[in-house]
């Protein structure tokens, strides 16, 4: 009888073979704030939200290469990507504005058909905390908490919510890890530098003024536990300061951005699978885990192999990393184990 009971568990969760997930969608772009003018119809204004909403989401989830190929899409081709988007009006009483707020969902296989078409990558960023030290190099001397115009402003200056840069407080032992490196910076070691972050993605970005006309900037960095460098030069095209430094800065970032994209980046063109056991020892395993697995965009499908009052096998579609995958399971209070061989998952 309770094997008719979990058989019965199995048709409701998964009632076909193939399940088609997830709950948490990478494809939507939400507050996106239009003024309402007279002549200006809500279709209209809609139209404006749908092509921002797409630019938006393409800034943030494609390399700046790829953003390009993307370039010639007419707005046609672009209304055709949208599930659906919701509309909330804002009365600024104030400045007695009618501000429309808009959120715009774009559908998951259309946008992956695009990106599969035009042979595209995209970035899904799940740790958005990159630990940054700038240092500035000035007339031979070296700058690291005072007068240190990128370590004090780095988060003032073109701020958005994509990365979250975490700069490190004053204290003597950075201080004398630099010196200890002063005549060869590139030498140093990143771990040193952010002990407590360790398992972080780390950034260590040399600013060197040169002839006060550019800047030559050094990155080291360290992102999904991958290093990486970059030589970049910014010429200074303007004789204010401070706006070359606003600039600089702006340009670092979507450099640094650019390269934890690069290290996040699923290729739809080349899906994995993995065959997974799940122990049926407790009835509510099945729900939970298939609860919770939805919330998870990265795992497309799984299908159900073998099953007996005991265990199933799951094969299970997936995008990315096997790594990603495992750490997006924790999240969720998900155990991937390979135990013997044999994968086998569970509900925490």
């Amino acid at each position: 009888m309770k094997f008719y009971k979990i058989l019965f568990i199995i048709l409701i969760v998964f009632f076909k073979t193939e399940t088609t997930f997830s709950e948490n969608n990478l494809f939507n772009v939400n507050n996106i704030e239009l003024e309402k003018k007279d002549k200006i119809s809500q279709n209209a204004l809609a139209n404006q939200a749908i092509k921002m909403g797409f630019n938006q989401l393409i800034e943030k989830i494609l390399l700046k290469e790829d953003i390009k190929k993307l370039s010639g899409l007419n707005f046609l081709s672009i209304k055709k990507l949208v599930s659906y988007y919701q509309i909330t009006e804002i009365i600024n009483e104030e400045e007695t504005k009618e501000i429309v707020n808009f959120s715009v969902t774009f559908d998951k296989d259309k946008m992956h058909n695009l990106f599969y078409q035009k042979g595209i990558s995209y970035s899904e960023i799940s740790d958005k905390e990159l630990y940054i030290l700038p240092i500035l190099i000035k007339d031979d001397e070296i700058f690291v908490f005072n007068n240190n115009y990128f370590y004090e402003k780095w988060n003032e200056v073109d701020k958005e919510d994509l990365i979250e840069f975490i700069l490190p407080l004053e204290n003597i032992e950075i201080i004398q890890n630099i010196n200890n490196y002063k005549n060869n910076l590139i030498d140093l070691n990143l771990i040193n530098l952010f002990k407590e972050y360790s398992d972080k993605s780390l950034a260590l970005v040399l600013i060197e003024e040169k002839a006060r006309k550019n800047k030559k900037i050094y990155i080291k960095a360290k992102i999904q536990g991958k290093n990486i460098s970059r030589n970049l030069n910014i010429e200074k095209k303007n004789s204010i300061t401070d706006n070359h430094n606003e600039e600089v800065v702006i340009k670092l970032k979507k450099e640094l951005i650019n390269l934890v994209k690069s290290k996040n980046l699923i290729d739809i063109r080349t899906p994995a699978f993995l065959s997974a056991k799940l122990d049926l020892s407790k009835s509510s395993n099945l729900v939970e885990l298939n609860s919770r697995i939805k919330k998870i965009d990265l795992i497309e499908n799984i299908y159900v192999q073998e099953f007996n009052k005991d265990y199933m096998n799951l094969r299970i579609k997936y995008l990315g990393k096997l790594e990603k995958i495992i750490n997006r399971l924790k999240k969720e209070n998900i155990d991937l184990k390979l135990i013997n061989d044999q994968w086998v998952i569970k509900s925490l």
